[in-house]
């Protein structure tokens, strides 16, 4: 598969919207890149205000700002949130009330 519709960063933040303790070994696991690499991606949407990262004990849970505007000039009329509603939480989802 040489391309695909979704960014990897659209990818990492589906991983996280499923899962907001998740690890980003996991992350990278899921989304087919390195750790570094979702590390890289995760410190860009933090950067960027679409994610918080808390630490809890010796984990990271990591909120999801759902509100921001997507960011390519086709896009900024809508919000991530719109995105992950599409696109659902199918796997392993953790919420129990979609």
């Amino acid at each position: 598969m040489s391309w695909t519709f979704l960014t990897n960063h659209a990818h990492v933040l589906m991983c996280i919207a499923r899962d907001p303790e998740t690890r980003l070994r996991d992350v990278a696991t899921d989304v087919g890149i390195t750790e570094r690499a979702a590390q890289r991606i995760v410190g860009e949407l933090e950067d960027a205000g679409y994610l918080v990262r808390r630490r809890e004990g010796r984990r990271n849970v990591y909120e999801l700002r759902a509100d921001r505007p997507l960011r390519h000039p086709l896009d900024h009329e809508h919000d991530v949130g719109e995105l992950l509603k599409v696109l659902g939480k199918p796997r392993g989802s953790r919420s129990g009330s979609d």
